[in-house]
Order: structure tokens, then C-alpha cells, then sequence
């Protein structure tokens, strides 16, 4: 039977100190490129160049002075813009001395170019192009709203411009590639985490854009109801954030096999150790399904009484009349008792006791407290109140008043005592006495016990 063939090897390992030599020589290219180019700087007609260029800053500058306060003012009474304009053009207008740089520059290339050989204004269009590229770097970064991804993406694309102008893109990069680390078969180099960076950066800054606008859109459709809707926002961003990072692990050349394996490990040990918190993300996500709660809702858990104003993938945001902002676990909502006050609609009846004098007729008191609930304006008047004796107790009748409302979110408590206080001016009217706990008295004559003991 005929034998398989040994495996062919594919590479050689790499040398440490042939890939030190190279990255030695190269760094030393690097440092001889840029040693000839400031020796050019030197030169008279190089040198009366970098003049320009500095007069021209100076103009920018004081250009920026005289133009600041005016442009600030006028911003100022632009009180009807939105908000997304008004943030663009206060984000212009901090790089106004940049745009006026890049006009004064651009014209002063062409007159140049004009009256003299192109070689003589070469230093002041590299400085114009330099300037027009970063500007429109930092005018584009005003779409990224995370300042950290923000900043990261502006340095890295003004880095990467500045070496593509002035020609250093190919040796640069041929450094940071040798800068590596190597463990086994990996091989990380300075390169791949810089362009992992700022692939990641980008692909997060489109995944976070994707989302917010899928999100406005989402919370625009009536049709679909609040829970639903929190719901699928989150499942987008779940998904767009997730794919956004694998896709930025793919394009460095990341071994996504060891990553799912080493990913599956960190879940088991994440499920043993952060129960509680599995348990409420678990719990959000039964919450949002079977829409047993959604935002603006009324709901009572315990001693807290608020409407939902958020639900989070940890808790929910319940806020009650005093502006406390209760951030409850969503396990406590599933296994708790949750008075949801406007589940299924937002009819509420709420009861008030009170207590009238035996003398009062009872028939006018039911009378007169079921006409001082209707006087009061959310209480429903195609469910009327109702009135009756629930007993009678030391030293009063005791009844019970029941009435209806459908806007719970308005307060329960204010809406109980404007109920109280039409009862109070409805029994002054009628002269009905509302009591107090009375006691009685009796003062026994005095009794000899001598006597007493005598007739025995």
C-alpha cells in the first residue's frame, strides 16, 4: 500500500536578527529621506518660502481675531435652528483660522504660479494641500458622536495624510510592519493594530449612524408598539455593533476560529460567575416579548409608584412623582408583584373612607358625597362614583367612597385629596358633621366600705 507524502513546508521561520537588521535599515532610509528634505528647507529660494508660509499663519490668525466675536454673535441669534445645525456650525467655526489658512494659501499658490517658476511656490502648495486635507478631515469628523472614535479617526487620517503628501506612506509602513510581536503562529505587528484601530473606529462610527437613524425610524411607525419597538432597537444594535467588530477582526487578518472557541470558554465562566447580571439581561428581553410592561406605563413595586421612562438591557428607569429615578433590576420585575396600573387600560378606582355622626341621614350623606366626587374634573362621569355603609363604628357611621379616573400618570394622591376636599365644602353646605372619638365619663358617689362590711 503506498504511503502519503510528507507535508511540504510552506515558509521559514523568521530570522530575529535578519528581521532587526531590516528594520534597522529601513528606519535609517527613513531618517536619511527626512534628513535630505530639511536640508532642501535650507535653501534660499526653500527658505523664503517657509516665510510665506508663516505670514500667512499669522494673517489666519489675525483674521480669526477680527472674525471670532462677529461670528459668535451672529450664532448667538440663531435661536431658531435645530440642534444638529447649530453643532455644525460651531464645530466650522472653531477651525476658522484652518479655512482662512487654505484661501489665503490657495491664492497666494496661484498668483505665484503666475509670475514665477512653479518650483518657487512648491513648499506654500504643499502647505495648502496639507491644510485642505486636514480641514476637511476635521469637518468630516462632525458626523462621529462618540468624542473618543471621534478623535481617534481624525488623528489617524491626518497622520495617514500628511505621510501620503509628503511621500512617506510606503517606507512608514514598512516599519510599523517590522514592529512586531510574534507568539507561536501569531504575529501581531504595529501596523495591523493601528489599521485594526481605525477600520474598528469607522466600522463602529457607521454602525452607531445605522442605528440611531433605524432607531428614529422605528420609534416614528405607530404600528409598532413601544415594547416592540424597544425591542428591535436593541436587537439592531446588538447585531450592527457585533458585526461591525468581527468585520474589523476579519479585515486585520484576525483567525476568528480561535476567537469563537475562546469566546465559548469566557461564556461558561461568565454564566457562573455574573448570574444576577445574565438573569436581567435574560428578564429584559422576556419583558419586551411578552409586553407585559412598556415606556409610560404606571406601575407600583413595593413602596415605589412612578411611570417607566426607559427599559434598559439591565433594569428599568421608573420615575415617580417627587423626580426620583428608581433603576430597578428586571429580574425583580419578572419575579416580583407589579402593579401595572395601565396594562391592559387606563381605567383606575380608587376608594376613600370616611365617617359622618349617628344624627345624619345616611341616605343624604351618600347623596351629597357621591355629587362632591362628580364635582371634581377627573373623575369619570360615564362611571359614576358609588357610595355605601360599610359599618358602624365608636362614634361614627363608617362609608366607603368609590370613583373612577383613566389618566393614573396625573397622581393618585392629588387627585384623592381634591376628592377629600369637595366632601369637606359639600358637608359644611349641608351642615353634616363629620366626628371625633368621643368618651363618657361617670363620676360614682362615695362609699363608706366600713358600712358597706357592716350591712353584709
Amino acid at each position: 500500500m503506498e504511503q502519503d507524502a510528507p507535508p511540504v513546508e510552506t515558509g521559514e521561520p523568521v530570522d530575529p536578527i535578519e528581521t532587526v537588521a531590516t528594520l534597522r535599515e529601513q528606519v535609517e532610509g527613513l531618517l536619511f529621506d527626512l534628513i535630505a528634505f530639511g536640508q532642501t528647507l535650507l535653501l534660499p529660494w526653500r527658505l523664503y518660502q517657509l516665510g510665506i508660509i508663516l505670514v500667512l499663519v499669522g494673517v489666519a490668525f489675525v483674521g480669526n481675531w477680527y472674525l471670532r466675536p462677529r461670528i459668535e454673535a451672529w450664532l448667538r441669534a440663531r435661536e431658531g435652528w435645530p440642534k444638529w445645525r447649530l453643532r455644525l456650525a460651531i464645530h466650522i467655526r472653531k477651525r476658522v483660522p484652518l479655512i482662512l489658512f487654505v484661501a489665503v494659501a490657495w491664492v497666494t499658490v496661484a498668483v505665484m504660479r503666475e509670475v514665477t517658476w512653479p518650483s518657487r511656490s512648491y513648499l506654500i502648495g504643499l502647505a495648502a494641500t496639507l491644510a485642505t486635507a486636514w480641514l476637511l478631515v476635521g469637518v468630516a469628523a462632525w458626523f462621529v458622536q462618540n468624542k473618543f472614535l471621534r478623535r481617534l479617526i481624525m488623528w489617524g487620517l491626518w497622520i495617514y495624510v500628511t505621510l501620503y503628501y509628503l511621500g512617506l506612506t510606503e517606507a512608514v509602513g514598512q516599519v510599523m510592519d517590522n514592529l512586531a510581536l510574534e507568539v507561536g503562529d501569531m504575529r501581531v505587528s504595529t501596523l495591523d493594530v493601528v489599521r485594526a484601530l481605525v477600520i474598528t473606529a469607522i466600522l463602529f462610527t457607521g454602525a452607531r449612524f445605522i442605528s440611531r437613524t433605524t432607531s428614529h425610524r422605528i420609534e416614528k411607525n405607530e404600528d409598532i408598539s413601544p415594547s416592540m419597538q424597544v425591542l428591535v432597537i436593541k436587537f439592531a444594535q446588538v447585531l450592527l455593533y457585533g458585526a461591525a467588530f468581527f468585520i474589523g477582526l476579519k479585515a486585520i487578518g484576525a483567525d476568528l476560529t480561535g476567537l469563537a472557541v475562546l469566546s465559548g470558554a469566557i461564556g461558561v465562566g461568565l454564566g457562573f460567575g455574573l448570574q444576577k447580571v445574565v438573569s436581567n439581561l435574560v428578564s429584559g428581553v422576556i419583558i419586551l416579548l411578552d409586553k407585559s410592561i412598556k415606556p409610560g406605563d404606571v406601575i407600583s413595586l413595593g413602596e415605589t409608584f412612578g411611570w417607566i421612562q426607559s427599559l434598559g438591557a439591565r433594569y428599568v428607569s421608573v420615575v415617580t412623582r417627587d423626580g426620583r429615578e428608581y433603576l430597578i433590576p428586571n429580574e425583580d420585575l419578572i419575579t416580583g408583584q407589579v402593579v401595572n396600573w395601565s396594562h391592559t387600560n387606563a381605567f383606575v378606582r380608587l376608594d376613600i373612607f370616611f365617617g359622618t355622626a349617628y344624627h345624619d341621614d345616611p341616605h343624604l350623606v351618600r347623596k351629597i358625597a357621591i355629587g362632591a366626587a362628580s364635582s371634581v374634573d377627573r373623575v369619570l362621569s360615564f362611571r359614576p362614583p358609588v357610595c355605601h355603609i360599610v359599618g358602624f363604628g365608636d362614634s361614627s357611621v363608617d362609608y366607603i367612597l368609590r370613583f373612577w379616573i383613566d389618566d393614573p400618570t396625573g397622581g393618585l394622591t392629588n387627585i384623592r385629596g381634591n376628592v377629600y376636599l369637595a366632601l369637606w365644602d359639600a358637608f359644611q353646605e349641608n351642615g353634616i358633621s363629620i366626628p371625633f372619638p368621643q368618651r363618657e365619663l361617670r363620676m360614682l358617689e362615695d362609699v363608706d366600705p366600713a358600712g358597706e362590711a357592716a350591712k353584709d
